[in-house]
């Protein structure tokens, strides 16, 4: 997802996954922070390579600034601490989606990381979605994360007040 932002802004991200589609509301959601005075933290490096595998060698690189044939495939370290010293402090975490491409042991870091900041943070935690509750599960955190919740597309759409039919029908019995 955050590719998508970067590359709005104008920056350099290789062969990264990203939504072209998706360009203009970034960039809307990127103004309307700044509006309203909201910190809207994007990742500054990566950990990028040029194939998506766990075994080929991988360079660390700013987000806005990575070589057309490699694609990022995790947060690099400033981005690491730029966003654990953000939960550190925080009441509340909601989480949706890894920080890289967990399922492989080189780009399991950052959300290793962060999944151990939030574990850490004492605040009340939510994470949802298939993969980052099978990642903080693999990664040993799950037991000290407030809820879990597989339904992440769904999570995302109950925190936007869209109605879902399940919650729906319960509501209306």
């Amino acid at each position: 997802m955050a590719y998508t932002f970067v590359k709005a802004k104008g920056g350099k991200i290789g062969i990264s996954l990203n939504e072209p589609d998706k360009f203009e509301l970034a960039l809307e959601l990127l103004k309307k922070a700044e509006t309203k005075g909201v910190k809207f933290l994007l990742p500054i490096d990566n950990k990028a390579t040029t194939a998506f595998s766990n075994d080929t060698p991988s360079i660390i690189c700013k987000v806005d600034n990575i070589p057309d044939n490699y694609e990022g495939l995790d947060i690099g370290p400033e981005t690491i601490k730029l966003f654990s010293d953000a939960v550190k402090d925080a009441k509340t975490v909601i989480w949706n989606g890894p920080m890289g491409v967990c399922e492989f042991s080189n780009y399991e870091a950052g959300t290793r990381a962060i999944a151990e900041a939030v574990a850490d943070s004492g605040a009340v935690s939510i994470i949802g979605g298939g993969d980052s509750a099978a990642a903080v599960e693999k990664l040993g955190f799950a037991d000290r994360i407030t809820h879990i919740s597989t339904g992440g597309g769904a999570s995302l759409e109950f925190l936007e007040g869209l109605e879902l039919p399940g919650i729906a029908c319960l509501q209306n019995k």
